[in-house]
């Protein structure tokens, strides 16, 4: 197939791009050009998607069998390109984010679940609601949190700082809230396992790791994958609500209870999670905390420091 990703060159996109080309795929990608392709000889298309009337001229003589938005985050964003493509693509494979969800006492989140209208992630359920209505050949992947080699949200690295420096994690609440990540590569796999699917036609996907942990477990695991005893991690608890870090942050989850049933995707589109927690923070610390040398940099711990002279 000839297929076109939005983005291609940042974490999801890079495997992505690498999973398509080895599969055989003919894929171009369409970015800003601050980046190179991933993979040797895949063509570019440089412009900002944000300026529909440059996404048109760019785009509107070109032919894809299938479409990645992986970066559009308001309807804004993806309506030009649905104006563009509406009826010239096969599929159409949405980026979007188990954020969507409206808090709920019943967990795990499934993809029938009632949204948030106030979530920050709103636009994303505003584009899937968009891309149903106009009849679009779609299929959107709702992530909870991504981790893994290249993550440039603050993430695992956020824990292995305080570790390898042999610094206190600290955790707000009582540790036990419980939260879902899933691994990079496994997320570029299923989102690869829609083409071709019809049963993939006009469905949501949750997608992420298929286990949940808390809080605490999340940090011992990160000292496991760091090479030290999860003993020997010392985690100090401490009320949220006490505190005005203003726009600074102090802990990289959001502090309830999030997790989504990714079963749907394991069933519909054959695909099964390579990476379990441990291994794939192991993957991460091993191929991009320590390749990046970022076990040795600078470090600002204000926030810590605050939370405990506090405490």
């Amino acid at each position: 197939m000839r297929i076109l990703i939005m983005g291609g060159t940042r974490f999801i996109g890079v495997y992505l791009t690498q999973l398509l080309v080895q599969q055989g795929h003919d894929v171009v990608l369409f970015n800003r050009g601050n980046r190179p392709a991933p993979v040797e000889g895949v063509k570019q298309i440089h412009g900002d998607r944000t300026d529909s009337t440059l996404l048109k001229e760019k785009l509107s003589q070109k032919q894809f069998d299938a479409i990645f938005d992986n970066n559009g985050r308001e309807l804004s964003d993806t309506q030009p390109l649905v104006e563009i493509f509406k009826d010239r693509v096969q599929h159409f494979v949405y980026m979007s984010s188990a954020g969507v969800y409206l808090k709920s006492d019943q967990l795990p989140h499934k993809e029938g679940d009632p949204v948030d209208p106030k979530s920050r992630h709103k636009g994303k359920h505003e584009t899937e609601a968009y891309l149903i209505e106009q009849g679009v050949p779609f299929t959107s992947i709702r992530p909870t949190y991504i981790y893994g080699p290249q993550n440039y949200n603050e993430l695992e690295a956020w824990f292995f700082d305080r570790i390898v420096r042999d610094r206190p994690i600290l955790i707000p609440g009582n540790g036990l809230h419980i939260t879902q990540l899933g691994h990079c590569k496994d997320l570029a796999s299923a989102m690869a396992g829609v083409l071709g699917n019809e049963k993939a036609i006009g469905q949501i996907y949750n997608v992420s790791g298929d286990r949940y942990v808390t809080f605490d477990g999340l940090a011992r695991a990160c000292v496991e994958a760091a090479g030290k005893s999860p003993d020997s991690v010392k985690i100090v608890h401490y009320d949220p609500k006490k505190f005005d870090f203003g726009k600074r942050k102090a802990f990289p989850l959001r502090v309830q209870h999030f997790f989504a049933d990714v079963h749907k995707a394991m069933t519909e589109l054959y695909w099964q999670p390579e990476f379990d927690l441990l291994s794939g923070l192991k993957d991460s610390f091993q191929n991009d905390y320590l390749a990046s040398s970022r076990d040795t940099a600078e470090v600002d711990f204000s926030v810590d420091k605050e939370i405990l002279n506090a405490a």
